[in-house]
């Protein structure tokens, strides 16, 4: 059987799609039927959470997918360090709390703590960053993500912050400096 998958119509097809039950993001399509129908609550709730990343007030970061929480700092937490020198990783296996510290960050500039924005426990830690610490500061988001936690309160997440949330914060963060 093939996956679900959400339909949403491209531009071009902006008059046709307003008209159709099919361009609402709330129904789904089979990939095996062209028949639309509504998500149900559960698909809804999954959806939301499942592919979820949000951040904290002190620029970690948690993308998750599905019951898993890859953690790392944010782009502007990077961009502050500067050049990155050396990484503190938390041990694997080791359980965490929301709001404690998982690592620390050190750049040429200065070192910061890394504090872990859920709770669970650590499933795996970026072990290429002992060898290259820089990928931190050169790909914060990305490559350079310190640890994978397995979640152990998902609803901590609704508590963080979205994106442009996130980046509301930084601008005001940025105008007060």
């Amino acid at each position: 059987m093939l996956a679900p998958r959400v339909c949403r119509s491209g531009l071009g097809s902006l008059r046709s799609a307003l008209s159709s039950k099919a361009a609402s993001p709330f129904f789904l399509r089979s990939s095996a039927s062209a028949v639309a129908r509504p998500f149900t609550a559960f698909q809804w709730r999954a959806a939301n959470f499942y592919s979820t990343k949000r951040f904290t007030k002190q620029h970690e970061y948690v993308n998750v997918d599905g019951e898993v929480g890859t953690v790392g700092i944010s782009e502007y937490a990077a961009h502050a360090l500067g050049e990155v020198v050396f990484v503190e990783l938390p041990e694997q296996g080791s359980s965490v709390d929301a709001g404690n510290g998982l690592g620390s960050v050190e750049s040429v500039k200065s070192a910061s703590d890394v504090y872990s924005p859920v709770s669970g426990e650590i499933t795996e830690v970026n072990a290429t960053l002992s060898d290259s610490p820089e990928k931190v500061g050169l790909s914060p988001e990305s490559e350079g993500w310190l640890c994978k936690i397995k979640l152990s309160s998902p609803e901590e997440v609704k508590g963080l912050l979205t994106k442009e949330a996130y980046d509301e914060f930084c601008n005001e963060e940025d105008a007060s400096h």
